[in-house]
């Protein structure tokens, strides 16, 4: 059995098997004829293990009604060899097959020997991802919006590590607009402003305290040796060092969240080494873009935008879209397989003409894959929570951090697909009821820790797992945890390819209900020492899945609570 192959994809295999060789035993078609078997799992548990439409697939070529198929079917299989216990008909021609739940106890053995590896598959075969997540204005700390994407981002990130892809993280810093212009020149009116001197404000200054903390630093460490600078050496400096300062926020504020990044890419440097004039003469020689009333125009509606999108605006300073066709242009160049953007709400508008000017250069726009990540609202005491009790602005990152901790924020941010809006309740996050979802997970994680201490008090340690007799473990909340845990590889493959992380999220949750349901219908530490040994086997197995997926999504796995 290979890493990416557990026990419920191969039993899923020997049913698929099985019915083929059925269909062609009884002489309905011809192995050739025979359309791919599908299965799925009934919603109802008392259909069965496994369903399939294969009699109704097989009525146009058998030239039968789909029962006669069916029941040919059955008279000719193989059950006993791909492990099914009974085969029904059901309704105009489905087949529910119950399988014999021994092929579940492998589940137990595979995550013991995988460990922390358990759930990991090779879906993307070392294909490079970038992902390009936060990439927030270096001007002020980072909002409620931006701590979504990051929350979300890393834990995508995560996943397709994971599922077998080969994953850069970068930020793109945005430090070439006006906006850092005026951040830099609100310094320095803050840092003459401290030293008595006149100075006004710009028109589109930042005024946080912040921006007056730094005014203070510079003096205290300076003094006003930088009046003696030449204007235009003096601006060099306040750039580079508010830059610095509001970068380092940045970073800080996303090391503690618990998002790293391998790339930080500066919008600068686009500039510095050509990149943006190279994009701008390539679009030129490709005739893609023309002159008019006095700005060079994109010919994005060729490629499917609603209009035309100005390059180089008439007074020959470039619009946000120069830049950043640079800096994609930049990122194909670099020989990624995909390259996934998350943004904000407010872009979405961005995407079809980002995608023309990638298919304008040259470049499959269909390797650009582009998120968005809805906003935020927070609630508390059942209002809607606008301004931070600590500062009397907006509440921020930081903010939320202090109030109500990384493993809720975590949790809760990639709990929705991120495409749909959120409303965080930050008294639930907070909370220590099974009403909070990432308290309810934790807590099985603890719980079975727990269990284990019990037991090495009692002096109970699991043997070598081939001396475990699994046929004690025979009931029904036992055969929903195995069937739950051996369902992660699939669900990290199905989260992969949707860039859906919410999705592990539910998995996680459904997987600590079902044990918190197995833990109040039995008892593991019991009078037989076979069945206590097999059912702490099944919990280790649980535990070490559980932690694997909170990982994942950087929540903690407490071993208390």
């Amino acid at each position: 059995m290979t890493q990416s192959q557990n026990p419920l994809e191969l039993i899923n295999e020997r049913v698929k098997e099985a019915i083929a060789d059925a269909v062609v035993a009884a002489g309905l078609v011809t192995r050739e004829e025979l359309p791919a078997i599908v299965l799925e799992v009934p919603r109802d548990k008392e259909h069965g293990d496994l369903a399939t439409n294969a009699a109704m697939q097989l009525t146009k070529i058998a030239k039968r009604n789909p029962r006669q198929i069916a029941e040919a079917i059955l008279e000719h299989l193989d059950k006993s060899g791909a492990s099914i216990e009974k085969a029904e008909i059901a309704g105009p021609g489905f087949i529910n097959f119950t399988l014999s739940k021994h092929y579940l106890y492998d589940v137990i053995t595979q995550v013991a020997a995988q460990g922390d590896n358990y759930g990991r598959i090779d879906l993307g075969q070392g294909q490079k991802v970038e992902v390009e997540f936060v990439s927030a204005n270096p001007t002020g700390s980072l909002h409620l919006g931006h701590a979504r994407g990051a929350a979300v981002g890393d834990a995508l990130c995560n996943v397709l590590d994971y599922a077998g892809y080969q994953v850069t993280r970068e930020y793109y810093i945005n430090d070439a607009g006006n906006q850092v212009a005026n951040l830099c020149k609100s310094i320095e009116t803050r840092y003459l402003q401290e030293l008595g001197q006149p100075a006004e404000m710009p028109e589109d200054g930042y005024h946080g305290e912040d921006i007056k903390g730094f005014a203070k630093e510079l003096v205290a460490e300076k003094g006003d040796s930088l009046l003696e600078l030449t204007p235009g050496d003096r601006a060099a400096f306040f750039r580079t060092y508010g830059l610095n300062k509001e970068l380092d926020k940045i970073k800080r504020d996303l090391g503690r969240f618990r998002v790293p990044f391998d790339i930080w890419f500066s919008e600068t440097s686009l500039y510095e080494n050509g990149a943006v004039l190279r994009s701008l003469d390539d679009l030129r020689e490709r005739g893609e873009v023309y002159e008019e009333e006095g700005a060079t125009w994109l010919q994005t509606t060729k490629y499917g935008d609603d209009k035309d999108r100005v390059l180089i605006k008439n007074d020959g300073t470039y619009t946000y879209l120069t830049p950043d066709i640079a800096y994609h242009n930049d990122k194909y160049g670099r020989g990624y397989d995909k390259m996934i953007n998350i943004w904000g709400a407010d872009h979405h508008g961005y995407i079809p003409r980002m995608k023309a000017a990638m298919s304008a250069l040259g470049n499959d726009p269909g390797k650009l894959v582009v998120l968005i990540a809805q906003m935020v609202s927070l609630f508390q005491n059942g209002e809607k929570v606008k301004m931070s009790k600590r500062t009397g602005k907006a509440v921020t990152m930081e903010d939320l951090m202090e109030e109500v901790g990384i493993d809720a924020i975590r949790y809760f941010f990639t709990m929705r697909s991120m495409d749909s809006h959120l409303d965080f309740d930050m008294d639930l996050a907070i909370s220590t009821s099974n009403e909070n979802p990432v308290f309810y997970v934790q807590y099985a994680h603890a719980r079975i820790c727990s269990i284990f201490r019990q037991a090495e008090e009692q002096g109970i340690a699991l043997p070598d797992y081939a001396e475990l007799d699994f046929s004690k473990l025979n009931a029904p909340h036992e055969y929903d945890l195995l069937r739950k845990i051996g369902e992660l590889p699939a669900e990290i493959g199905s989260a992969a390819d949707a860039y859906a992380p919410h999705r592990l999220v539910r998995y996680v949750y459904d997987l600590a209900a079902l044990f918190h349901s197995y833990y109040k219908a039995e008892r593991v530490i019991t009078e037989d020492p076979a069945q206590t040994l097999a059912r702490l086997a099944l919990l280790g197995a649980t535990r070490t899945t559980i932690a694997n997926v909170l990982r994942l999504l950087a929540v903690s796995a407490p071993d208390r609570m």
